[in-house]
């Protein structure tokens, strides 16, 4: 069955053995932390913020995951009904806080990365969506405009709603409308808790939805490594990075980590366009 903005993949008999043996995304969890040294990207950033640009580390991080995507495109997987599916654009989501409030409101944001964006590009899609968020312009609309709904209901009514809704996500058949907008259904989800002071975690992922990644982004902090047997004082940065391993093996998924390595060591990438190729020999 044809699923929204994806395709169908042909696959071996050892993936689909795999699948059929871990039918659900969740039975199928791999989790990595990885430690990532940013020194250049923040003397990247910070030159850019002295000349007026707002570009984020946020903004870079996000980037440098579609360009990753990109250069990985079986990152872009997921299964559902036991088939495998590879998504036909990039994008990934997050959650913004309408306010840095306790109690604030929590809104789904998605940005879809076009082969031919840029960390400028990036910057303004962003920027863009979380300013009108802010200024209380964004229109609810979609998953965000149907949550508040549906979770309003008594259980007796919400529960089997919301078992319906799966077995639709399952099948392919969930209506575009409440696709829109919904954290789940993008190439991989990202939170960067790194902004409130945290160091990287492992987060669940969930069987609805085809985002086959959640990358929790850690702050930034000194650290130091010995280079010459000598101690260098540096910036790192933890990513916990949880996918579903039935979309690609090991070897596939490690050279993926080297590529997102190399770019955020590399800050000048960015600047290219998202689908460039990235070299690593």
């Amino acid at each position: 069955m044809a699923r929204l903005n994806s395709k169908r993949i042909k696959i071996g008999g050892m993936t689909q053995i795999c699948i059929d043996l871990k039918p659900r995304r969740c039975d199928a969890d791999v989790f990595l932390n990885t430690k990532i040294d940013v020194t250049n990207l923040v003397d990247y950033i910070d030159k850019r913020k002295k000349k007026g640009d707002k570009t984020t580390y946020f903004h870079a991080f996000l980037l440098a995951l579609a360009k990753t995507i990109y250069n990985r495109p079986k990152l872009n997987r997921y299964v559902k009904n036991r088939h495998m599916y590879e998504h036909t654009n990039v994008s990934l989501s997050f959650v913004a806080k309408v306010e840095f409030e306790d109690d604030s409101e929590e809104v789904m944001l998605i940005i879809d990365v076009a082969p031919d964006d840029n960390i400028d590009t990036i910057s303004e899609k962003i920027g863009n969506k979380v300013r009108k968020l802010r200024e209380k312009k964004f229109k609810k609309e979609g998953a965000n405009g149907v949550l508040d709904f549906i979770g309003a209901m008594p259980n007796i009514i919400r529960v089997p709603l919301v078992n319906l809704l799966l077995w639709m996500d399952e099948k392919g058949i969930l209506p575009k409308d409440l696709q829109k907008d919904d954290l789940y259904f993008a190439s991989g989800i990202v939170t960067d808790i790194g902004s409130l002071k945290s160091d990287s975690i492992y987060h669940n992922n969930t069987n609805f939805g085809t985002a086959s990644s959640i990358t929790a982004i850690g702050e930034i902090r000194d650290d130091v490594k010995v280079v010459n047997g000598k101690e260098k004082i540096y910036k790192s940065c933890k990513f916990g990075i949880n996918f579903d391993e039935r979309i690609a093996d090991g070897f596939y998924m490690i050279k993926a980590f080297k590529i997102l390595e190399h770019i955020l060591e590399n800050p000048k990438m960015l600047e290219d366009r998202a689908d460039a190729k990235v070299d690593l020999d």
